[in-house]
């Protein structure tokens, strides 16, 4: 992504990232050839590695330099993807997940990432980091692809919690306006609350009320509310953050990438139906290999979870080792950047601000 440039020429000295190793699908060997594309590029930066010591040795054993900065943390077991997050909660201890968080927890680690249970992970985060003060409901902000410079817009609730009322939207705003700055360097962010239309007079109260309130928190922020948006925003350069209910961010998302794999499909569909298009898709293989770069979710990879005292970073459940190095930049960057103590701040800026 264009703006990743400017974070990659610094960043913060003495960084410990804890890594649940545990939580994909692909094994931990996939997980341990991302780190290493990080190691090359950020030396300095350590990593505290949750999961099968023996497994995490052999593996690392190909890695010897990356292995020189990693503390193994043993933990024979696995949050399912299949495990309700009460029972994994309830019966955590001893998982990878539970102690790639209890890292954090110990200020062992700066930040955690996992590619394991979404629910079981901010429930688990939830309860161990607890919430910052204000926060009734924390988010999960998660990246979409976009017609803007950078290549996406940040996106929250995407589903950690099926409700929000009109102070809670105001919060995902404040944290969604914090996460684009420190995260991706955006001085003046531009949000948009998401709606069944962009008429003021559109949507339930707690929209009237939360755009309301949006409205007058930017001008005492440093961020530019552009009002309500439609769901054919989501992609577009209008915005830089877009605030919605994690039961509508959810399903937008689901229905998002459900819809480009389906694009996928049927141009692959169409490029085999006969000899001509077969011969037509050689010509077409530079540009659709430009567009499969651009639209590569791989490059995005990395839910950031919000409100929370405490970094945490949701890599997709069946990452490769690319979504793996994208999600643990995406978690240095912010780290870097001072991200947690920032968000703490405006957060309470804001309550001081309404009394």
């Amino acid at each position: 992504m264009k703006n990743q440039s400017v974070f990659d020429s610094r960043i913060k000295e003495g960084i410990t990232i804890s890594i649940d190793t545990l939580g994909g699908d692909n094994g931990e060997g996939v997980i341990i050839r991302g780190l290493e594309l990080i190691r090359r590029q950020f030396p300095t930066v350590s990593y505290i590695l949750h999961g099968n010591k023996d497994i995490l040795l052999k593996h690392l054993n190909h890695y010897p330099e990356l292995k020189k900065i990693s503390i193994l943390n043993h933990a024979k077991n696995a949050v399912l993807m299949t495990q309700k997050p009460s029972d994994a909660l309830r019966n955590g201890r001893g998982t990878s997940m539970f102690s790639c968080i209890e890292s954090v927890k110990n200020c062992e680690a700066d930040a955690a990432v996992s590619c394991g249970n979404t629910g079981a992970l901010m429930l688990m985060s939830l309860v161990k980091l607890r919430k910052i003060s204000g926060v009734n409901r924390p988010a999960i902000a998660v990246l979409w692809p976009s017609k803007n410079k950078s290549g996406f817009n940040i996106v929250l609730d995407a589903g950690a919690d099926v409700k929000a009322d009109t102070k809670d939207l105001l919060k995902y705003a404040i944290m969604g306006v914090t996460y684009a700055q420190n995260g991706f360097n955006l001085s003046k962010p531009r949000v948009g609350l998401l709606n069944v239309g962009t008429e003021e007079n559109k949507g339930s109260k707690d929209l009237f009320d939360a755009n309301e309130e949006i409205r007058k928190s930017s001008k005492n922020k440093n961020f530019e509310y552009v009002g309500f948006v439609e769901g054919t925003d989501l992609p577009s350069n209008l915005v830089d953050v877009i605030v919605t209910d994690g039961f509508t961010g959810n399903i937008a998302l689901k229905t998002g990438e459900g819809t480009a794999k389906l694009i996928g499909d049927f141009v692959n569909e169409s490029f085999k139906k006969n000899v001509l298009s077969k011969i037509s898709s050689i010509f077409a293989i530079k540009p659709l290999k430009r567009l499969k770069e651009r639209m590569d979710p791989r490059r995005v990879n990395g839910g950031v979870l919000l409100g929370l005292n405490g970094l945490v970073v949701k890599s997709h459940g069946n990452a490769d080792h690319v979504g793996i190095e994208a999600a643990v930049k995406l978690a240095i960057r912010l780290t870097t950047n001072n991200f947690s103590q920032n968000l703490s701040s405006n957060l309470k800026n804001a309550e001081n601000t309404k009394k």
